[in-house]
């Protein structure tokens, strides 16, 4: 798979990790469909992957950087910037998810740790 699928992929596993996060709270759909939506926006993928960078092998960075290059511009109203780093995290989760799942729960239990 080329980085685009993977960030695809990773889009969605991201996605259904936030969901698993908001079935242990109790509350309404709506406001816990809510809290998943501001986790899935590219600024909250980015600034997730700005907290792992520090622990990431050259191997996952690699597939970072792979997404972001290929990323394009991404929306009209969204900055460049943030929607490459946020392609780059997605690719990064989708190859995980497919290639090694131990770290990649290792991962999010590290963005759990280090939630602002």
């Amino acid at each position: 798979m080329g980085p685009l699928q993977l960030a695809w992929l990773g889009d969605a596993v991201w996605e259904l990790h936030q969901r698993l996060r908001r079935c242990r709270q109790p509350g309404r759909s709506a406001d816990l469909h809510r809290a998943v939506v501001a986790e899935v926006r590219a600024d909250a993928q980015a600034a997730a992957l700005e907290r792992l960078e520090p622990l990431l092998s050259a191997t996952e960075l690699e597939w970072v950087r792979r997404g972001r290059n290929r990323a394009g511009r991404g929306p009209r109203r969204g900055e460049a910037g943030v929607y490459g780093r946020a392609t780059g995290f997605e690719t990064m989760i989708g190859w995980l998810f497919l290639q090694d799942p131990n770290r990649l729960a290792q991962l999010l239990d590290q963005l759990e740790e280090t939630d602002p």
